[in-house]
């Protein structure tokens, strides 16, 4: 029976800890899409109406969405919202990897292959931070967890 204790109060720990850095992460992109928005507006494809208004408002959403993570009342809604944006920002992540004039000489596939194959896992972290979901990890409690994090 300790064991469980012991377990179930890393993986709190766990989820705590990554619900941080995506605060974090998403929290300074959002910043970075405020006060530089150039190079978002490079790799963001033709097909986006308004890009300057769309790029503003996704550094808003980072930012919200970033805040949202860090308390309890908005935690699921934030991190739903981040998942749906990282699904959505996926074209122009495509758009930058795939067209050579917009990615700079540093920025090879040892860049763009890791940035593509860990967006599902991005979006799935986005989900298991917010306590949105417990997959894979089905035999955990919410009542558990919930009060290992308080």
């Amino acid at each position: 029976m300790l064991w469980l204790i012991m377990a179930k109060a890393l993986f709190s720990r766990t989820r705590t800890t990554l619900r941080i850095g995506l605060a974090l992460v998403f929290g300074a992109a959002g910043v970075l899409h405020l006060l530089v928005p150039g190079p978002f507006l490079a790799i963001t494809p033709d097909w986006v109406p308004r890009p300057e208004t769309v790029i503003r408002l996704t550094g808003l959403a980072e930012i919200g969405g970033a805040i949202g993570l860090m308390t309890q009342r908005f935690r699921r809604a934030a991190g739903i919202g981040l998942a749906l944006y990282s699904a959505c920002v996926l074209p122009a992540n495509l758009h930058h990897a795939f067209d050579p004039d917009l990615s700079l000489p540093a920025l090879g596939w040892g860049y763009h292959g890791p940035r593509l194959l860990l967006q599902p896992v991005i979006i799935w972290l986005c989900l298991w931070a917010s306590e949105t979901i417990r997959w894979p990890f089905a035999g955990e409690t919410k009542s558990s967890s919930q009060a290992l994090d308080e």
